[in-house]
């Protein structure tokens, strides 16, 4: 398995690693700081540097269930590090922020709106969550309400829970449509200090200052009790 040095520290942009096995599907590591895809959020791209200072470029990072380790999707054409041999994973920070970001600002925009989420998608400093609601929704209010809760400038931590305990605490799931990452035995919470508390395995900002201001695009009516809402975060 993995060691999933992203979990602790969003941050970090690069680590030393053992290259565990690599094949057509990609390469494993023994500890990494790329985010695999899921829960709504892109996997990270970046570098793997070999030795003599040689990058693999890794195009996408993945979960395999079946064994229950993180791929690094490395360029088509590319050759592949031999098991055992030593590298260095280094992520593309600059869209890693910007997920980040956008990560932390869905989750400030649930809160905002504190409606069932049935979909969302996080973005490079952009993203949407969908809701399951019949009101009519005013932009500009929403808007307004997002940004008020954003320079509150609030911490952002996390804890783990059992998974009985999320069990016997089903108001925390927000996500009708994504269901919280188990399979260990707990469940990663990400809290935002009096504003918001639930699970998530994404990556986060460590304060919602960080986040700066955002815009909302576009609310759209995909159907009877469900509304989309699209924000995009100003540059930084």
């Amino acid at each position: 398995m993995t060691e999933t040095l992203f979990r602790d520290d969003a941050y970090r942009r690069e680590a030393p690693a053992t290259v565990l096995f690599a094949d057509e599907r990609g390469v494993a590591l023994d500890r990494t700081v790329f985010y695999p895809q899921g829960g709504g959020q892109p996997g990270d791209q970046g570098d793997l540097v070999v030795g003599g200072g040689a990058t693999i470029p890794i195009v996408n990072t993945i979960y395999d269930a079946d064994r229950k380790t993180i791929l690094h999707v490395p360029a088509e054409g590319v050759a592949l590090p031999a098991s055992g041999a030593a590298v260095v994973a280094r992520i593309d920070w600059d869209r890693r922020y910007k997920r980040m970001r956008a990560h932390t600002a869905l989750h400030l925009l649930s809160v905002a709106l504190p409606y069932p989420v049935t979909g969302g998608s996080v973005g490079d400093a952009e993203g949407r969550l969908d809701f399951d609601c019949e009101a009519t929704l005013d932009k500009g209010e929403v808007e307004r309400k997002l940004n008020e809760l954003i320079a509150l400038d609030a911490p952002v931590g996390q804890s783990w829970i059992t998974d009985e305990a999320l069990d016997a605490n089903p108001a925390l799931v927000k996500t009708m449509s994504v269901k919280p990452p188990r399979g260990s035995g707990r469940v990663r919470l990400v809290a935002i200090e009096n504003l918001d508390l639930q699970p998530c395995g994404g990556t986060h900002v460590a304060r919602t200052g960080e986040i700066g201001r955002a815009t909302v695009t576009q609310i759209e009516k995909k159907g009877r009790i469900n509304r989309r809402v699209r924000i995009v975060l100003s540059a930084q």
